[in-house]
């Protein structure tokens, strides 16, 4: 069975100031219609709105989530650093055997960083759209 489509052909004038004006935009902004006029007529026929709500447990799960990859990039900085030192002391023989000891262990924790960095970075996009 086709549906017929119809077109809209008749236009309402209304006049706003421009403080309602902006307060209509900022709801619509804040539901699923794609266009104002879709909105004001959702609201003007009594149909449904759908509105976006952000969960505050999510936004503060987060806060925190952004704040730990932050140190984690530190810390994983940081062993580097400390690695790349060692490495110039390659002459002494227990440094030495300490750095082939632990270069394994360097990279295990690193690639593990940058895992759990992916990982919130990929959380971090999903929820910030």
């Amino acid at each position: 069975m086709e549906e017929k489509k119809t077109f809209r052909t008749r236009i309402i004038g209304l006049r706003l100031t421009s403080a309602e004006y902006e307060q209509i935009e900022k709801r619509c902004k804040n539901s699923t219609s794609g266009k104002l006029s879709e909105y004001v007529r959702c609201l003007l026929f009594n149909k449904p709105v759908t509105v976006y709500q952000r969960n505050q447990s999510l936004d503060d799960f987060m806060a925190e989530m952004m704040q730990l990859r932050t140190e984690l990039n530190s810390i994983g900085n940081n062993f580097n650093q400390a690695v790349k030192k060692l490495h110039t002391l390659g002459q002494i023989a227990e440094f030495k055997n300490w750095i082939i000891t632990y270069e394994l262990e360097k990279r295990i924790l690193l690639n593990k960083v940058d895992e759990i960095k992916n990982r919130i970075n990929k959380i971090a996009d999903e929820w910030l759209q």
